[in-house]
C-alpha cells in the first residue's frame, strides 16, 4: 500500500501565508501526496506551484459551516474549477439535515455535482461531529443521490474530527465503490492505517509529511 498516494496534504487555516503554500506544494511533490488541499483563494498559485507534477489541487466549497446558499457554492465551484481545482470538498447544510429537510440539503449538494461533473471530482463533507448516527446515514444516502464521487467525515474546524467508527458507518451506508475520506485529527501512521482499514480511501492531514515517515506530528487537523 502506497499511503502517500491516499493522502490530501492539507493547509485550511485562515492565516496561511503564501510561504506555506509554497511549503506543502513541495511537499507534496517530494512525498508523492495525492493531492494539496487549500483554500479558494490559494487555488491558482497552487495549481501553479504544481503544473509540472501529478499532485491534484483540491479545495474547499461553503467552509467550514456549510451555510452558503446553493447558488453561492455552486459560483464558488465554478470559480474554483477555472482556477485549477481539479478536486473540491464541498459541506452539507448541517443545519437542513438537521431539520429533516433532506430535499434542501441533496439540492444543495447537487448544486455543487452539476458544475463540478466531468471537471473536478467532488467531496461531500458532513461534519460527523455534529451528528447522530441516524443523521450521518442519512447525509451519506443524500450525498449518493446527489451523484457525489466521495463522502468525508469532517472540516477540521468543528467538535471533533473523523473516527474508526464513523468510518465504518460511513463506509457499510455507501457500499464498496463510493470514496470515504477520513479528516480532521489524523496525525500518525497508525491512526491513519485505522482509517484505511475502516474502509477509508483517502486520508485528509496536515501531518501528512509525519504519516508517511512513520513519526507523530501535534498538528490540529
Amino acid at each position: 500500500m502506497n499511503i502517500a498516494k491516499m493522502i490530501d496534504h492539507t493547509v485550511l487555516k485562515a492565516d496561511t501565508t503564501k510561504e506555506q503554500i509554497v511549503t506543502v506544494c513541495q511537499e507534496a511533490k517530494e512525498n508523492g501526496f495525492y493531492s494539496v488541499c487549500v483554500n479558494p483563494t490559494w487555488v491558482e498559485e497552487a495549481a501553479s506551484l504544481l503544473k509540472d507534477s501529478e499532485v491534484e489541487v483540491c479545495t474547499v466549497i461553503g467552509f467550514p459551516l456549510g451555510a452558503s446558499t446553493s447558488a453561492v457554492k455552486a459560483l464558488e465551484t465554478k470559480d474554483a474549477i477555472a482556477k485549477g481545482a481539479t478536486e473540491v470538498d464541498m459541506v452539507i447544510n448541517i443545519g437542513m439535515l438537521k431539520d429533516g429537510n433532506d430535499e434542501a440539503v441533496q439540492k444543495d449538494i447537487e448544486a455543487v455535482v452539476n458544475v463540478a461533473k466531468g471537471k473536478a471530482l467532488v467531496k461531500v463533507i458532513i461534519e460527523t461531529s455534529l451528528l447522530t448516527d441516524e443523521e450521518k446515514v442519512r447525509a451519506c444516502q443524500l450525498a449518493v443521490k446527489a451523484g457525489t464521487d466521495y463522502v468525508k467525515t469532517s472540516t477540521g474546524f468543528s467538535t471533533g474530527g473523523a473516527t474508526v467508527e464513523d468510518i465504518k458507518l460511513m463506509r457499510e451506508t455507501v457500499g464498496p465503490d463510493l470514496g470515504v475520506k477520513a479528516s480532521g485529527g489524523v496525525r500518525d501512521q497508525k491512526g491513519a492505517l485505522a482509517m484505511i482499514e475502516a474502509g477509508a480511501t483517502r486520508i485528509g492531514a496536515s501531518a501528512s509529511v509525519a504519516i508517511v515517515k512513520g513519526e507523530v506530528s501535534n498538528s490540529d487537523y
